[in-house]
């Protein structure tokens, strides 16, 4: 429960807590209270025009969205220092519209005038004359107690003294993490757990790391941030010199790039990345083999605190160029076909010109297949090796893998391997992971995800499994390549939304023991990658064949029919109206994809699938704009546009410009992944 709430007379919409709980440091978060769910800017912007012009609101709504302007989209936490601000900034504003007029004012604030603020102003113009007051208000008006209440006689001074405390509330908050080495250290941490890789992202994160070190222990434990805490650096994860990171040169004019997503938990990186990727040079002596990540942040990570330096994809790709690699099979260590794979694919098509040769090997499970029915051998494979593993290291012996299990089942013990879990239509390999273990006689063997997708795969669908077989024992075992993040915290790690803390919270089972190790050390595992090494080998030769027939595959795996897709933009003001959470409708018909997405307004008003000044030439195919409705999750409902845009290829970035009222045209890349049939 919270300490203390405020909750704005006209402001329904919008509650702040205060809380103090298991981590001191986060103590704010804001939320809509009919859902529960966290609000975003899109949303406090609405809930702004659609607010009584108040002092009172001009004032909340400012300081929240000074907030806001601060951290990223869908976060809502502050540490205690600029929470303390915001919250006496909001109180004040409440007193003052207790004992004044709520008619509202405000004085608009000028653009920047440059290409960000012009393209924002394309978003947000052309408001009414209501909304205009709300927002201007909102813009300029803000947050110091003191100056607030030395000031308050009436509605005007309010306002007049809450522009000036807006300046001092900034002020405060940036002068509070340059001054304090543990904010500063929270903020460079959170600067370099980004998935993009910039210029600067070398020297970000070695002032990180000399952030982090400048640090006394006492100071360390305090580290917290959006992504920060103490264990980003302090976390004991294993050696990291036993670690390989392949990334050196005189390669010779054959490679064998193994594309892994990465961990930066050294004992699993040099065992099961490390261990795939010793058995695959082992069978390959001719070739070399190097390694790619393709999580940045992850990349990120054990170079800041680990000082190793691994490739991610892109660079992996010009390595091999400039050292003058002629034939390239690359191994993806990946489970499934699933979005990182797609991504991956894009990324060799985009270079198959400077390559003679490029195959692609299977991933893990090979060819998914259409429904939860379809088995194969590599499932075969990778069901009977982990089972077999899991059972000796839990104690139970027979001639074979499936005796072994029956002695586990005759002792009252499940086995539930983890896997990660997609919304990509790759899913169904969980379910068909599970109907392989139903097939081999592995009737006490579970499969689960932590994302829940597929449904049946969530945790407490699991649980209820498990208890109906009337087993009491369990033992949770990851069904992922690395035992990473997920393994270590999601199923085996203490709080309570721990897999491990779930099964024992329900109460069920006399005992749940975990086996925190990644497939990747699996012998059987480590051969099966090398016989898709060798198929890839063995396949034709042809410049780029292989990569383009494995891209347009992904098309073509598609079809004909209505998807869930996600749409993602590489803009702030460009992008998926909240409500249908970056998700659109993708149509198939006769091989051609097209994803019709609803905007947050209408101040976009046209695209063009092309460059902003291919856009702008004569003849020029625009895009045209539907009118769509859209219901948010408070109830209230809004007119907005809509677009239907052509599909080249799923997971692949491709330009879409846009032009808003004011007329002048943007450049933005945009991409389709994850495509779900619809029921």
């Amino acid at each position: 429960m919270p300490l203390l709430s405020v909750c704005c007379r006209d402001m329904p919409c919008v509650r702040i807590d205060l809380f103090i709980g298991k981590d001191p440091e986060r103590v704010l978060n804001g939320f809509i209270p009919e859902t529960g769910q966290r609000f975003t800017h899109d949303y406090l912007h609405r809930s702004a025009a659609n607010s009584p012009c108040s002092i009172e609101n001009a004032i909340t709504y400012s300081v929240l969205l000074f907030y806001f302007k601060s951290v990223p989209e869908g976060s809502f936490f502050m540490n205690k220092k600029l929470a303390a601000i915001v919250l006496a900034a909001v109180l004040a504003g409440s007193m003052i519209a207790g004992c004044g007029s709520s008619s509202g004012g405000g004085t608009a604030s000028s653009g920047s005038g440059e290409p960000a603020a012009a393209e924002a102003e394309a978003e947000t113009g052309g408001e009414t004359e209501e909304e205009t007051q709300t927002v201007d208000a909102i813009d300029t008006s803000a947050a110091a107690v003191e100056d607030v209440a030395e000031t308050a006689a009436s509605v005007e001074a309010a306002t007049t003294v809450s522009e000036a405390a807006s300046t001092a509330a900034s002020s405060a908050a940036e002068t509070a993490v340059e001054t304090d080495p543990v904010a500063q250290a929270a903020a460079l941490i959170d600067a370099i757990y980004v998935q993009e890789r910039t210029e600067t992202t070398d020297a970000d994160i070695e002032a990180a790391r000399n952030a982090w070190n400048a640090l006394t222990d006492e100071q360390k434990a305090l580290v917290e941030g959006e992504d920060a805490d103490p264990d980003y650096f302090g976390r004991d994860t294993g050696d990291a010199s036993l670690d390989d990171p392949r990334n050196g040169d005189e390669i010779g004019e054959n490679e064998l790039l193994v594309v892994s997503f990465g961990t930066s938990f050294n004992e699993s990186r040099a065992e099961d990345i490390g261990g795939i990727e010793k058995a695959l040079q082992e069978a390959n002596p001719d070739w070399s083999v190097r390694r790619a990540f393709t999580a940045q942040i992850i990349i990120n990570h054990v170079q800041a605190r680990d000082e190793e330096v691994i490739d991610n994809v892109d660079q992996a790709l010009a390595r091999a160029k400039a050292n003058g690699v002629k034939n390239l099979v690359v191994q993806p260590t990946h489970l499934m076909h699933g979005a990182e794979y797609d991504e991956l694919m894009a990324a060799l098509k985009a270079v198959e010109g400077d390559f003679e040769t490029i195959r692609v090997a299977e991933p893990l499970l090979g060819q998914v297949g259409e429904d939860a029915s379809v088995i194969n051998e590599d499932k075969a494979i990778v069901a009977q090796a982990v089972a077999a593993t899991a059972a000796a290291e839990a104690g139970y012996e027979g001639e074979d893998t499936a005796a072994a299990l029956a002695a586990a089942a005759e002792d009252g013990t499940a086995f539930v391997f983890m896997g990660h879990g997609t919304a990509h239509v790759a899913k169904v390999s969980y379910s068909q992971m599970q109907t392989q273990m139903n097939e081999l006689g592995y009737n006490n063997v579970f499969i689960g995800t932590v994302e829940g997708e597929p449904e049946e795969t969530a945790c407490d669908q699991i649980i209820e499994k498990v208890k109906a077989a009337g087993f009491k024992k369990v033992i949770l075992r990851p069904l992922m390549v690395v035992a990473g993040d997920h393994a270590n915290n999601d199923m085996a790690g203490d709080e309570e939304d721990s897999w491990k803390s779930m099964f024992m919270a329900d109460g069920s089972f006399d005992q749940v023991d975990c086996q925190v190790e990644g497939l990747g050390r699996i012998p059987e595992i480590q051969a099966l990658y090398a016989a898709h090494t060798a198929a890839a080998l063995a396949s034709d030769p042809t410049a780029g064949t292989a990569v383009s027939g494995a891209a347009e595959d992904a098309g073509a795996a598609l079809e004909d029919g209505t998807y869930t897709a996600t749409f993602t933009t590489d803009g702030s003001m460009f992008h998926v109206n909240e409500a249908y959470d970056n998700k659109g409708t993708l149509t198939v018909a006769d091989g051609q994809m097209t994803i019709h997405v609803s905007l947050v307004s209408k101040k976009i008003v046209n695209l063009f699938l092309g460059t902003a000044e291919e856009a702008q030439a004569e003849g020029a195919a625009l895009l045209e704009p539907t009118t769509d409705s859209v219901e948010y999750a408070d109830g209230t409902t809004d007119e907005v546009y809509g677009f239907d845009i052509p599909v080249p290829a799923i997971g692949e970035e491709f330009d879409c410009a846009l032009v808003g009222e004011k007329g002048k045209w943007y450049d933005h890349k945009v991409m389709v992944t994850d495509p779900v049939k619809a029921e």
